[in-house]
């Protein structure tokens, strides 16, 4: 059987080496066309490989600014709130601010008055200018207060106007 084998074996490497030897050479339109084919499946390849990469690269930039623009709009979103927050909290704390240096002027204002240092018949220059320094009203308040009593002091006909006009300086 091994003698059979070798011989079929011997037979068709003959016979190939015949076909071979005995075809005929290409002809020059046959080379052509031949390359020209496989010019164009390689042309075709090659632009299926271009678009499919084109396609990734578009799919992954987008995929990326996506991203970015989501992070972008959350962190601008994040900053919105707290930029809110604080203007909310700056705000309460400026009117709880603004309320309390009202009612102290008020206050202020009020014990004059029970004390008799402040009224249209007396006027105690020197203790309202030592109340006045002693308080914690604002340094702007504080003056204008001061200037407004050396009016009075300085035309004690006006003192109605006058007291009127300290009023609303430390109530407002």
């Amino acid at each position: 059987m091994s003698r059979l084998l070798l011989i079929v074996a011997i037979a068709v490497i003959g016979g190939g080496a015949y076909y071979f030897a005995t075809k005929p050479e290409p002809t020059p339109a046959e080379q052509l066309q031949s390359a020209a084919e496989d010019a164009s499946d390689a042309v075709g390849e090659a632009a299926t490989a271009i678009q499919e990469a084109a396609s990734d690269a578009v799919e992954a930039a987008t995929e990326q600014a996506s991203e970015a623009a989501s992070s972008v709009a959350d962190q601008a979103s994040e900053a919105a709130s707290s930029v809110a927050e604080q203007a909310s909290d700056a705000a309460s704390d400026a009117g709880e601010q603004v309320a309390a240096l009202t009612a102290q002027g008020q206050e202020l204002f009020n014990s004059w008055v029970q004390e008799g240092m402040l009224t249209a018949q007396n006027f105690d220059y020197d203790a309202l200018v030592t109340s006045i320094q002693d308080s914690t009203l604002t340094e702007d308040v504080k003056s204008k207060a001061l200037a407004i009593l050396d009016d009075i002091k300085a035309s004690p006909e006006l003192i109605a106007a006058k007291i009127q006009d300290l009023r609303n300086l430390l109530t407002q």
